[in-house]
């Protein structure tokens, strides 16, 4: 029996948790949902009552619908992210293997099927969490749903943001979305047959799942690019996770 109020969250006790996993079991809100990420998974820092929560959500999965399961494997997924994070909550992995496999399950048969593209991507992103995948278990979804990243650049530190998108695929130093004059730097994306390693690994996925612009923005996102400041050359994928 779990002892929820030797446990904490983002706000204190976890003794409130409990009753909205039920409230969420029975007639789960998006306002239920919303409150227990904030709870759980706080702007990406974890806590104890976190993992305690797993047995709880991965039931909750196992015996809803669709979208009930989505919302837990994005939660679940966020959180195993964070697994090496302090939080007082142990060998994790370890601990909760069981539900981990059984989640990473389900999250890999909704990849095949899942054809919005927002939810794609943090889809795809719980499932590196699930796997204890760094980096790309919390920096892959929002900054691609939103087509930029921001990095510094390896030479003279500039911050650059890299834009993947709509707008085009380039780097600049200036402030693009508000100015049309700013320099911006084409990206050189790397042909699909020489990515290798996780990106080759989220390139085939993205395509076998039918998500051919994902794939393709993969080509970017492990391509280079130029700061606009220095000149210097670079490899995307390795300033990411380090500004």
């Amino acid at each position: 029996m779990t002892d929820w109020s030797s446990l904490s969250h983002a706000y204190g006790s976890a003794e409130d948790i409990p009753s909205l996993l039920d409230r969420i079991e029975t007639d789960p809100s998006d306002e239920d949902w919303s409150g227990l990420r904030s709870a759980l998974c706080h702007q990406g820092t974890v806590y104890s009552a976190s993992f305690a929560a797993l047995p709880r959500l991965t039931a909750i999965a196992v015996s809803g619908a669709p979208d009930a399961q989505l919302h837990v494997l994005f939660l679940a997924g966020a959180i195993m992210a964070g697994a090496d994070q302090p939080h007082g909550a142990g060998e994790v992995r370890a601990t909760y293997a069981a539900e981990i496999a059984e989640l990473l399950r389900m999250a890999n048969g909704h990849l095949r099927t899942l054809r919005n593209r927002t939810g794609y991507l943090y889809l795809l992103e719980a499932v590196l969490g699930l796997e204890g995948v760094p980096v790309w278990s919390e920096e892959l979804a929002w900054e691609l749903d939103s087509g930029e990243y921001e990095v510094s650049c390896p030479d003279c530190e500039t911050d650059l943001f890299i834009v993947i998108g709509d707008h085009g695929c380039f780097s600049t130093a200036g402030d693009h979305a508000l100015e049309d004059d700013v320099e911006k730097a084409p990206l050189r994306p790397t042909a699909p047959g020489d990515l290798y390693g996780i990106g080759r690994r989220l390139h085939d996925i993205a395509l076998a799942d039918g998500h051919p612009d994902i794939a393709t923005a993969m080509t970017y996102l492990f391509g280079n690019a130029r700061c606009t400041d220095c000149g210097a050359d670079f490899l995307v994928a390795d300033r990411v996770g380090d500004v």
